[in-house]
This record gives C-alpha cells, sequence and structure tokens, in this order.
C-alpha cells in the first residue's frame, strides 16, 4: 500500500463520458489508453455508474486490460450507482461486494420484465444483468426520438404497478407514498434508459464507496476530478466538495443545464459525450504523466 498522495483522483461516470451513447462501448481507442497511463501512473480511477458489473466486465473492463493495466493500479467499478463495487485488476474483476437491503422488490422486478415484453418490446429492454434495481434501456436500433416520445407511458405504466403493489415511489416532481406513508423507490429516467431504484442509491452514495475502497488501498488524493452528462452526475462532485476536496466537476453534456455550483464546471466547445470525455482524459495524462 503506496503513501504517496497521488496528484489527482478520478471519478467516472460511464455512459456518455467513457462509453459511447450510441455504441454503448468504447469507441474511442484514446479513452482506455489514457485511463491505463494515468492508471498505472498512481492516479485512482473509479467508475461511478448505473450499469451493471457485467456490463462493465464486458465493455469497459477488457480494454483496460488489453491496455495494460498493472497490479499496482487503483481502478474500481461502483456499479448501480452505490449498489454493487469491486476492484479491478490485470486478470479482470476482483471479489464482487453487494448490498442486498438496496434490492428492488422481486414480485415489481417480475411484473417490469413482463410489462416490457408484452407493450414495450418494440422500443426498450429489460436489462437482466442488474443484481439490485431494474433498468430498462432503449434498444440500439430504434432512434433516440421514438424511444423518448415512448419513455414516458412506459414510466407511468411502472408506477401504475407501484400503486397496485402498494410501493412507493418516486417519479421526476410526482410523489406517490404506499399507504403506510413511506417512499423506499425512485423511477430515474436518462436519454437511454429507466432505472427503478432504492431512493438510497446515487451518484452520492457512489462517491461515498468510491472513497472507502480508495482509502483502503492507500493514500487519497486533495484534487479530484469528477465526469458525468446529466444533472444526476454532479451529486458525485456535491458530495466530494461537502467533505473539503478540491473537485470541478466535467459536464460532456452541457445543454442539459449547468446549474450554479461552489466548485468549477468545466466543459469542452464544440464536442460532447465521449469525444468531450476522450479530451479531457488526454489533457490529464500529458500533465499528470507526460503521456
Amino acid at each position: 500500500m503506496s503513501s504517496v498522495t497521488p496528484p489527482l483522483g478520478l471519478l467516472l461516470d460511464v455512459d456518455g463520458p467513457i462509453a459511447s451513447p450510441v455504441t454503448r462501448t468504447i469507441a474511442i481507442p484514446s479513452i482506455a489508453a489514457d485511463l491505463v497511463a494515468l492508471a498505472n501512473a498512481g492516479v485512482p480511477v473509479v467508475f461511478n455508474t448505473g450499469r451493471s458489473d457485467e456490463f462493465l466486465q464486458g465493455e469497459v473492463v477488457g480494454p483496460l486490460v488489453e491496455g495494460g493495466l498493472r497490479d499496482e493500479a487503483r481502478v474500481f467499478g461502483v456499479c448501480e450507482k452505490g449498489a454493487v463495487w469491486f476492484r479491478i485488476t490485470p486478470e479482470g474483476v476482483g471479489d464482487l461486494t453487494v448490498d442486498d437491503s438496496l434490492l428492488v422488490p422481486s414480485q415489481l422486478r417480475e411484473q417490469i420484465a413482463r410489462l416490457v415484453a408484452e407493450q414495450f418490446a418494440d422500443s426498450m429492454f429489460f436489462d437482466d444483468t442488474k443484481r439490485t434495481m431494474v433498468s430498462v434501456e432503449q434498444r440500439t436500433d430504434v432512434d433516440s426520438d421514438h424511444y423518448l416520445g415512448v419513455q414516458p407511458d412506459f414510466d407511468r405504466a411502472v408506477l401504475d404497478l407501484c400503486r397496485t403493489d402498494d410501493i412507493g415511489a418516486l417519479w421526476r416532481s410526482e410523489r406517490h407514498p404506499a399507504a403506510d406513508g413511506s417512499i423506499r423507490y425512485r423511477l430515474d429516467p436518462s436519454i437511454i434508459s429507466t432505472d427503478i431504484e432504492s431512493v438510497r442509491v446515487g451518484k452520492d452514495l457512489g462517491a461515498e464507496r468510491a472513497l472507502d475502497l480508495v482509502a483502503a488501498t492507500g493514500a487519497v488524493p486533495t484534487l479530484w476530478r469528477t465526469v458525468g452528462d446529466s444533472r444526476g452526475d454532479y451529486a458525485m462532485a456535491d458530495w466530494m466538495h461537502g467533505r473539503g476536496f478540491d473537485v470541478a466537476h466535467v459536464d460532456v453534456r452541457p445543454a442539459e443545464g449547468v446549474p450554479e455550483k461552489p466548485y468549477d464546471v468545466l466543459t469542452e466547445s464544440g464536442v460532447v459525450n465521449d469525444a468531450a470525455g476522450a479530451v479531457f482524459l488526454r489533457r490529464w495524462a500529458v500533465e499528470h504523466v507526460g503521456a
């Protein structure tokens, strides 16, 4: 365990800044190369994502391992917004930890799977790789505008299931408590999916898990960069800033609106999503590694 304080720490959303929202893969080769260079130079790298561990293993871990990730590199995956976590090594995914207290009820999970199959299969699919949450995602052969047009109908149908099962749920600005007044679950729509999840998960919980993982393996940087493509991703930087870290947030899709924050928000003119993520990773690799 190294006691040398790294110059930088990275807390990264995956969809958007790392994986293309179109192909759902690392489509820009320099992204993997720069991540490996930074990690091998001692920079802790944590993927803080709503994706499953299976997705990370298939689309992110492989390129890092193939790129020459070293044993001493501190790279971690925090999946399902803080519910699942593991270390990434030259052998791939290490021991997996799952917080079972964050599970969506199995009955609701089964009902949503049937709902997709019977009413929405032409535009979306049920992600059966998730361990704690339920995710339904846009099919890659479906136009984005079509999916976004259908998504609210799906979300409303899930709310109806929650009300029938007396499960308290949030959706956008709507609150639908259970009979006992509780709200334990949330529908969280994005541009390519809807997650049905515990209200306790989020990018802030993911950031907390990330810091625990980094601290358990060595010195913790004081300087951090968080990277994401949605308003929800700002919770990473909010959490870090609230605990006294020197943090700036990179927004790779600022058209959604850049909120006023007590820390710097960085954007890249003329490029978005993984193209913007690649620009920042290249910049940091040159600055901190000389790559």
